[in-house]
């Protein structure tokens, strides 16, 4: 099965384990699992703007850094620039924090609400080039599913 069919059958998915459910950080974890277990990522996870650094929040995967400062690797890149990071090799990005010799590609995708960064939503593939424009629309796409409340 094609990469955006999974993504389409998955929308609907998550957002039928979201919906009425009021607990942000178990959403969060849903959203994590649905998405790393679909496509066998390596590592699927959030991280939290608190106290002016991006923590570690639910995720799926091995260990990960706990925190990142703003403008550090790719997920404090996609926090100060307010935009999408889609990484095809992660041995080419300056400052990339590596956290798993297993991570080849990376693609972050900044969380807004109300012109603000609350967080970041960051996937790792243990393969190069393993992201493209599909995964930049629906992972954009399933985040404007949820809000931090």
């Amino acid at each position: 099965m094609d990469k955006e069919k999974i993504y389409q059958e998955l929308i609907p998915q998550i957002k039928a384990l979201i919906n009425g459910e009021s607990d942000f950080i178990a959403n969060l974890g849903n959203i994590a699992a649905s998405i790393h277990f679909a496509f066998n990522f390596h590592w699927t996870g959030f991280y939290l703007v608190k106290n002016n650094e991006l923590v570690l929040g639910p995720f799926q995967g091995p260990m990960a850094c706990t925190r990142i400062g703003l403008g550090k690797g790719v997920c404090g890149t996609a926090w100060k620039k307010k935009a999408p990071q889609l990484v095809n090799d992660v041995n080419q990005f300056e400052g990339h924090i590596a956290c798993s010799p297993h991570s080849k590609s990376e693609i972050v995708i900044p969380l807004i609400s109300e012109g603000e960064i609350w967080g970041v939503f960051d996937i790792d593939s243990s393969f190069y080039n393993n992201f493209d424009s599909t995964d930049l629309h629906y992972l954009t796409l399933i985040c404007t599913l949820f809000k931090n409340t």
